[in-house]
């Protein structure tokens, strides 16, 4: 398994690391690649304008949602490549294509130098 693979089976949990009252913030910001910021302030709107139905939400979904596995325990990720994944994984893709792309274009020149007369002419005069 790679260490890439769990981003495709990824589950909705709440994060205690990030936590402010019980997680769900953190554990949606992480779960869509928001920031965490704008996710507790939107909140936070929704607890101004519908006071009883987010306090009914938010405490059902800290009962009914479990807390994500300890980020200490877990191998470490690019949580950059993580957001950017979960944001748009299309573009995403695209980009690590065109780096793989240019990996293998100066991969190909390094074996054509490499098997070169030129090659072998320079490690002649390194010799010396």
């Amino acid at each position: 398994m790679s260490r890439y693979d769990s981003i495709t089976r990824r589950r909705f949990c709440r994060n205690r690391e990030k936590a402010m009252l019980g997680g769900v913030c953190a554990g949606f910001a992480d779960y869509f690649g928001f920031n965490l910021r704008v996710t507790r302030i939107l909140v936070f709107i929704a607890f101004l304008m519908a006071m009883p139905m987010t306090l009914l939400i938010y405490f059902g979904t800290v009962l009914l949602v479990p807390t994500g596995p300890d980020e200490s325990s877990q191998p470490e990720y690019d949580p950059e490549f993580r957001k950017a994944v979960r944001s748009a994984p299309s573009q995403t893709l695209g980009d690590v294509r065109r780096r793989f792309q240019s990996l293998d274009s100066r991969l190909a020149r390094l074996e054509r130098y490499v098997t070169s007369s030129r090659f072998k002419l320079d490690q002649e005069f390194r010799n010396l």
